[in-house]
């Protein structure tokens, strides 16, 4: 009898097994952290934000990414940082740039860990141009159910909790340097920038100290002919990068109906698939139990065991059955989702720029660009020193 109460208690348990959902129904957003007082304009720091490394380096393809998804999310992802940072007021420009071979302040570098509908986690690291470390964090953010309106939407990205975090802990840090620290940093990524150009003659103003961080030794007059060439073609890189601005603008803003769009069906499918892929577990297991508590109540010998072993055989294999379709069922909504990443694929393409003197095709490939661009530069700064070089002595009277 103890047979039969235990087959029909397992059935009984399987069939009843309710699927439970859980989503977040409120995401606060942080307001953003400005300054305690007004800096003066000279204490502000410029930043620069590598486009994210997208995190495609060992991901498994159970994990429901898309490649082509990724590398748009890492060229959006940075600009919606910026702009954060930048409504702070207590930066002052906030760049998106390809390359690390800008020298900037502050250069804060990322990479998705995780990203669909549901959940975004960001791995931020930021070094100042001496290269002290400012952050090394990893950031999570959740979606709440009703970020996806309409309303919402038009308003916030649905995690934009997480750049203002990102964005409050910088302001944070630097808000506890002294002026003239900020001064010194900002002096530093200058002699940084001359150094790259021209090695030789700006090799012994800076050095680092057991700690790895640059430390200034010395300064160039500030009448220095090479130092003036060197502030004119800093001036000119970061009119291309602020060219590049507009390009990013634009990308973010042709991505973000189609890309929102996606992020919602995107919640969507994974609530679904997590409910689908729960309840198809708990049918299989249950399904199982009842059929191993069938099979052996169907052994015994009381007439009673045998008819509720037999009921819990057949009410096993109909969970089983079940849970397989389920399992197939899921699969729909992976197809659906990949399908969702070509569609946004096929949204995002490249886009030119007009610079003064040449078009530029800004794609996927901006970083070779940019390489071609400092170059460019390198090629001037050559020219313009050959002239100083050349000009003949004042004469003396």
């Amino acid at each position: 009898m103890n047979t039969a109460r235990l087959a029909l208690a397992a059935l009984l348990i399987a069939t009843l097994t309710a699927c439970v959902s859980q989503t977040v129904k409120t995401s606060a957003i942080p307001p953003l952290e400005g300054p305690v007082q007004a800096a003066p304009e000279n204490a502000l720091l410029d930043v620069g934000i590598l486009v994210f490394d997208p995190g495609l380096e060992d991901y498994d393809e159970e994990q429901q990414i898309y490649p082509e998804v990724r590398k748009a999310e890492a060229r959006f992802m940075p600009r919606l940082l910026a702009e954060a940072m930048q409504n702070s007021a207590a930066w002052g420009a906030v760049r998106v740039i390809p390359s690390d071979r800008q020298a900037v302040d502050l250069l804060v570098r990322g990479r998705i860990v995780s990203s669909d509908g549901e959940t975004l986690e960001l791995h931020i690291v930021a070094h100042d141009a001496r290269g002290a470390q400012w952050l090394d964090k990893s950031y999570t953010a959740h979606a709440s159910k009703y970020a996806y309106a309409p309303t919402t939407r038009n308003t916030y990205d649905p995690f934009q909790a997480i750049y203002h975090m990102i964005a409050n802990d910088l302001a944070r840090y630097q808000e506890a340097l002294t002026v003239a620290q900020r001064g010194g940093i900002r002096l530093v990524s200058e002699l940084q920038f001359a150094r790259s150009f021209s090695p030789q003659a700006f090799a012994g103003y800076l050095s680092e100290n057991r700690k790895g961080v640059l430390e200034i030794r010395r300064l160039p007059a500030d009448d220095d002919p090479m130092l003036e060439r060197i502030r004119s073609i800093r001036e000119r890189d970061q009119l291309f990068v602020d060219t590049l601005q507009e390009h990013y603008g634009h990308f973010s803003g042709e991505m973000q109906v189609p890309y929102q769009e996606w992020r919602k069906m995107s919640y969507e499918e994974a609530i679904a698939l997590q409910e689908l892929q729960a309840e198809s577990r708990r049918n299989l297991i249950a399904g199982g139990v009842s059929i191993l508590a069938g099979i052996y109540a169907a052994g015994s010998s009381e007439s009673s065991s045998r008819a509720a072993g037999n009921v819990a055989i057949i009410g096993g294999g109909y969970l089983l059955k079940s849970g397989l379709e389920k399992r197939a069922e899921a699969q729909i909504h992976v197809a659906a989702l990949e399908e969702l990443g070509m569609s946004l694929e096929a949204e995002i393409t490249p886009r030119v720029i007009e610079l003064e003197d040449r078009t530029v095709m800004l794609s996927g490939n901006v970083e070779e660009q940019y390489a071609q661009w400092r170059e460019l530069l390198a090629d001037i700064y050559q020219a313009e020193v050959g002239m100083l070089d050349a000009a003949p002595a004042p004469t003396k009277l």
